[in-house]
């Protein structure tokens, strides 16, 4: 099971993990969830809810992994599997990317 935090703009978000490549959680933060002020990460994980499930990595995230020969350079490079959009995110989206999103590995359970 691997798993990560989310920050936004610097900010502890919430937690994504994998319990399998068929099984994927995000949950906020409570402090996060229950400060109305703080955002949602996207619209489609609204703060409706403090846990999301999904079969595939949440499109928000996984939009944010390299594609095309980019992903083909790290997957070689990095010796990470050209599928495993987790950890390409895990691997490469730890201090800046496109957006105001990054990940940071956690220990695995």
């Amino acid at each position: 099971m691997r798993k990560a935090a989310v920050y936004r703009n610097g900010e502890f978000v919430g937690t994504l993990t994998e319990a399998s490549r068929t099984s994927y959680v995000f949950r906020y933060d409570e402090s996060w969830f229950h400060d109305a002020a703080k955002p949602a990460v996207s619209l489609t994980l609204p703060k409706t809810q403090i846990e999301y499930h999904s079969l595939i990595l949440f499109p928000c995230f996984s939009n944010l992994a390299s594609e095309g020969a980019n992903r083909k350079l790290q997957s070689v490079h990095l010796r990470i599997d050209e599928n495993d959009s987790l950890g390409f995110l895990l691997a490469t989206a730890q201090y800046d990317t496109a957006g105001a999103l990054t990940f940071k590995p956690l220990p695995e359970a």
